[in-house]
């Protein structure tokens, strides 16, 4: 088991940072008048595992015994949508993005059916249930209203998580029926403690020196740093404070990318790049981290007149991204226009 899932702390008490929204969020689950939450700040914060902990504090340990189950949703068009979703007793999780612009039929139909039962569990501290919705900001506009209608119709028997890394594509009406949690990115000092504390528990050689340049090199992202700490730990028997961190593997590959583009400026570059692209989506890295990624590796190697140029496009084809389906297109689109701006 990875480090990062062996130690994750299971009560909101054993949380490493953000002390007093710990203490904001046990206060809520033993307030008797939980409300709906969205939960947002940017990716490795800790969000999920302060979620999973909240309802640990709402529902007990009862709420760590999950199952994963398979259902099959129908659309207007006939069309058969197989889903999964993780599911306790007293909980369920789902990411309704996952099946793109049918989001809509999965939210109508399963909240609807969650929120038409009762809690029948008489050891239950709370009366209702909790849905989970991850990826919350990718949600189309269709799938936020229907979810407005249900917050509305049938809060005494349910309550929302929501997880996002922006409010900004969350509509407005959505926003102001939930309650704001923003969870804010670890500072470097914050991981340094949480590695730091790892290495104790496995009994691992610490060196404070290393762990601060994981955290800096991690862009304040827990999970990430971790993945780091455990990798340098696998692969070397002896661990000094200046010893090279290796990159994750397809950050590697959005690098390559970047530097096959800034070589060559002809259109022959894009069909080189297409394979390397499908590899980073076939590894389930998402499209927007790609995006992402690539744009800030150019803007470290292209001249300064070409940078305003460059942010205006990428952020345009990840606004394409979440309104389009074939996210690939998107994704070469891109890489076409870069190579445009880089020709001239």
């Amino acid at each position: 088991m990875l480090f990062l899932d062996k130690h994750r702390p299971r009560a909101l008490e054993n949380l490493d940072y953000h002390d007093g929204l710990s203490a904001r969020l046990k206060a809520l689950a033993n307030s008797g008048d939980f409300p709906h939450l969205l939960v947002y700040g940017p990716s490795g914060a800790g969000k999920k595992t302060r979620i999973v902990a909240t309802l640990r504090a709402l529902f007990g340990p009862g709420v760590e015994k999950i199952k994963i189950d398979s259902r099959i949703f129908t659309t207007t068009s006939n069309r058969k949508l197989e889903f999964n979703i993780v599911a306790s007793v007293y909980h369920l999780e789902i990411t309704p993005s996952d099946v793109g612009n049918y989001d809509r039929v999965v939210v109508q139909s399963l909240l609807k059916e969650v929120a038409q039962t009762q809690q029948l569990d008489l050891n239950a501290r709370q009366r209702f249930k909790v849905v989970v919705i991850n990826e919350a900001d990718q949600l189309s506009r269709d799938a936020q209203a229907a979810l407005r209608r249900t917050m509305e119709k049938y809060s005494p028997n349910l309550r929302l998580i929501l997880i996002a890394n922006s409010t900004a594509n969350i509509i407005a009406p959505i926003r102001s029926r939930t309650l704001l949690v923003r969870v804010a990115a670890p500072r470097h000092d914050e991981i340094v403690k949480v590695l730091t504390h790892v290495a104790e528990l496995e009994m691992l050689e610490s060196n404070p020196g290393l762990y601060r340049r994981i955290a800096e090199e991690s862009g304040r992202n827990l999970r990430r740093a971790l993945m780091m700490f455990e990798s340098i730990y696998a692969q070397n028997d002896t661990i000094t404070a200046s010893m090279p961190i290796q990159p994750p593997d397809y950050d590697a590959l959005i690098q390559t990318i970047a530097d096959e583009l800034l070589a060559d400026h002809t259109p022959a570059r894009i069909l080189l790049v297409r394979p390397k692209l499908y590899d980073l989506l076939t590894h389930c890295i998402t499209a927007t981290t790609i995006l992402k990624s690539l744009t800030f590796k150019l803007l470290m190697k292209v001249d300064d007149a070409l940078k305003a140029e460059i942010v205006k496009w990428g952020a345009h084809y990840e606004h394409r991204l979440h309104v389009g389906s074939k996210v690939i297109f998107h994704l070469e689109a891109f890489v076409a226009k870069v190579l445009r701006i880089l020709e001239r």
